[in-house]
């Protein structure tokens, strides 16, 4: 593909989405930016919200994955899938109950004034490093494949990208990203599923050739029971529940797009509908993955040394150009989605939790345009210093930074619904502070101390500190709000 079809393609991409915020921007509010005026389909919402579970990492990484684990990573989907079923019938009943603009408005009703500031700095840090970091991995990819061929720098790239997404989510937020999602939902399955059709009319295969191709194939296998397999099914699952509850059960940048609906019924039908698409779908990713492989190995095609960039390979290079472009907006979409979910969310965050405007009667619109702005510039200063940096074990510290700031989140919200004791409000931000700060001494010399190396679950000992000191910190005497004893 040349140079020139693909930087048509991504202006054409955006000026589509340019267009929808135009159409989506009439007769706007701040309640409109923030909630859509709850007045979004649970469809549209479902279908939109796949895209967003796609995002641009699994876009790329799922179907290469296959080379080296099979079907294994349907294991994870599953809990993915048991986790919004979790996550529709515990939260949003008390999110909807409570109607929430900001979920963290829950911990102030709950615990006290600064818990909930607490919660929402938490919440808002964590989702500009991440949100930083997969624009950055993505914007690393098209700039590599498509703009370094043309002179485009990176610094160039990343700001015109944010700007872009600044210029069509402003006016409107949260209503414009429900309706982009499903356009850009529509162009990820598209770039899956012609890439199968491309496949299997190119090795002479039927549907039902190539289904039964990929049945039969070893690399098929989804389950694996040997406990002592990294990839065994309990853990598998039980990681993609944890994973789910902790990514979009108490992230606003997500759970903002399920309040948009009328009520809680229409958003667990959203839910619901979304966890059942979302293995379908997965299962097309990997289907594809198999099937790249095939194709390499019967053409003769050297698979790359690292399997990420096998799809884009030979979309760009092998495929017909038709798919090429199609691949290309999908890559565009699954890039993107998160940037302008996560925008609007830590503009909603920052508006309602902290500069109050759900509590005032008269909201300036400039003042919510300056506050979006000033989050994309922050990202993009945070893209730049990844670049700089160029360093991946920097990198990754600065992921797994992130990564500890849930565990306090999670521990707050566990500890608020599961049980009714009531928590001094002075000591939570200490603790919440003091759980990250530890799990990183033990994650870095667990190894020294016990010969036992921390993973993903230092995640879970992040939460359990957090919910000892809520523990510790409880308060005597009293009554609690509901009018039950807490002593």
């Amino acid at each position: 593909m040349s140079p020139l079809v693909a930087t048509f393609t991504i202006l054409g991409y955006f000026g589509l989405l340019f267009l929808i915020s135009q159409w989506t921007s009439r007769n706007t509010s701040s309640e409109t930016f923030f909630t859509a005026n709850r007045q979004s389909s649970w469809i549209l919402v479902a279908y939109g919200m796949l895209g967003v579970g796609i995002s641009g990492i699994t876009f790329i990484s799922v179907p290469g994955e296959v080379g080296n684990s099979g079907f294994t990573y349907f294991q994870l989907v599953i809990g993915y899938s048991i986790g919004l079923v979790l996550i529709s019938l515990i939260l949003l009943p008390l999110y909807y109950r409570l109607r929430l603009v900001s979920i963290y408005s829950y911990l102030e009703q709950r615990f006290g004034f600064r818990t909930y500031k607490t919660g929402a700095a938490f919440f808002q840090l964590a989702q500009t490093f991440t949100a930083s970091f997969k624009l950055f991995l993505m914007a690393g990819v098209l700039q590599i494949a498509l703009f370094t061929p043309i002179g485009v720098p990176f610094e160039i790239t990343v700001l015109v990208t944010l700007l872009l997404i600044w210029l069509y989510t402003f006016r409107s937020g949260i209503k414009t990203v429900v309706i982009t999602d499903t356009l850009q939902t529509t162009f990820l399955i598209l770039a899956v599923i012609l890439s199968i059709w491309f496949i299997g009319r190119e090795l002479g295969l039927s549907a039902f050739k190539l289904l039964g191709t990929i049945r039969g194939h070893p690399d098929s296998t989804v389950f694996v029971w040997e406990w002592s397999d990294p990839r065994n099914f309990f853990k598998l699952v039980l990681t993609g529940i944890f994973l789910t509850v902790v990514t979009n059960g108490i992230d606003h940048s997500v759970m903002q797009k399920h309040l948009t609906c009328p009520n809680v019924r229409e958003s667990q039908k959203n839910m619901f509908t979304l966890a059942g698409m979302l293995l379908f779908v997965n299962l097309l990713f990997l289907s594809l993955g198999l099937l790249l492989y095939i194709y390499a190995n019967q053409l003769g095609i050297q698979v790359p040394e690292k399997s990420d960039d096998l799809y884009p390979l030979l979309a760009l290079k092998y495929f017909n150009p038709v798919i090429g472009i199609i691949f290309l907006l999908g890559i565009s979409a699954a890039a993107y989605s998160s940037a302008d979910s996560a925008l609007t969310g830590l503009t909603t965050s920052f508006c309602v939790d902290f500069l109050n405007f759900e509590k005032k009667q008269h909201t300036s619109t400039v003042v919510r345009s300056l506050v979006h702005l000033g989050f994309s510039l922050l990202i993009y200063i945070i893209i730049l210093l990844f670049r700089w940096l160029n360093n991946e074990s920097v990198v990754n510290a600065f992921i797994r930074f992130s990564g500890f700031v849930y565990g306090p989140l999670l521990g707050l919200f566990m500890f608020g619904m599961f049980t009714k004791i009531k928590v001094r409000d002075a000591f939570i931000p200490f603790i919440c502070i003091a759980a990250p700060i530890l799990s990183v001494v033990l994650y870095f010399y667990s190894e020294t101390w016990f010969n036992y190396k921390f993973g993903f679950e230092i995640l879970l000992v992040n939460t359990l500190f957090t919910l000892i000191g809520l523990l510790l910190a409880r308060q005597t005497g009293g009554k609690y709000p509901e009018g039950r004893s807490f002593s």
